[in-house]
């Protein structure tokens, strides 16, 4: 009884730990007062000023053409290097490997660092399409070894079979290929999305005047002292969220 309650008491700490920070977030988006240690009453101010702020506006609108071209062109070529890594063994496979491996372990300052400098090198003005292709240099890599993973258990005796019957290579990839690799895509996509959408090291060295992404933004927000309305768009997103994760599980319900 005694270790039942032990282990209740603990439980309730980490979900104290883990939620109190957001619940006194979402209170103070609400919070008339600048300063969250003080409640100045009941306000939607904050909401109002962050729907006004073409700044945040600019950098969401920022944040999701990087994300979603450096995500969609991830998995083009993510899904190319993890077929090409699983079905051809040579010296050169085993250099594409490292090239692959080498983004997922290298610090992302270094990797911001070095971007940069290289894009100096080659007198590229920074703007958003560096920054896509900062994002692109560690997206792929993440699609590549999910896919990489799906392949290990994929069954080639299927696409033997359709070869057999006289099926193209097209028909092949759309009706083989591409459903028995989806969770491995859908996956590494996911992946690659969520690390696009909440990079700020690397965005930091690549981007250039008027290529602001939100993490970006937020850091100057908070730079500048405007907390109360990063806490409304905190709280928006967390309600997005929530929102996003409640359809997933209704569907997933129905079926």
């Amino acid at each position: 009884m005694r270790k039942d309650r032990f282990t209740f008491v603990v439980t309730i700490l980490v979900l104290i730990f883990f939620y109190l920070p957001i619940v006194v977030l979402v209170v103070n988006s609400f919070n008339a007062s600048r300063f969250g240690s003080v409640w100045g009453g009941f306000s939607l101010k904050w909401y109002e000023k962050l729907f006004s702020d073409e700044n945040i506006w600019d950098s969401i609108k920022n944040t999701l053409i990087v994300a979603g071209v450096s995500t969609s062109v991830s998995m083009v070529l993510g899904t190319l290097s993890g077929y090409a890594l699983f079905k051809f063994k040579s010296g050169i496979q085993k250099v594409h490997n490292t090239l692959i491996t080498l983004p997922l372990i290298i610090p992302d300052i270094l990797m911001g660092m070095s971007l940069l400098l290289f894009f100096i090198a080659l007198k590229i003005e920074l703007s958003l399409f560096t920054v896509i292709l900062g994002h692109i240099t560690f997206c792929v890599s993440y699609v590549a070894v999910t896919v990489l993973a799906r392949l290990q258990d994929f069954d080639f005796s299927v696409v033997e079979a359709a070869q057999d019957l006289g099926a193209s290579p097209s028909l092949i990839l759309r009706k083989i290929y591409i459903p028995l690799l989806s969770p491995g895509l859908i996956s590494g996509g996911m992946l690659a999305l969520t690390l696009s959408l909440d990079d700020f090291i690397i965005t930091f060295f690549t981007a250039g005047p008027g290529s602001s992404t939100l993490p970006l933004q937020i850091y100057s927000m908070i730079k500048f002292g405007t907390p109360p309305v990063i806490n409304a768009l905190s709280t928006i997103f967390l309600l997005i969220t929530f929102l996003i994760a409640l359809i997933y599980q209704r569907i997933n319900t129905k079926q």
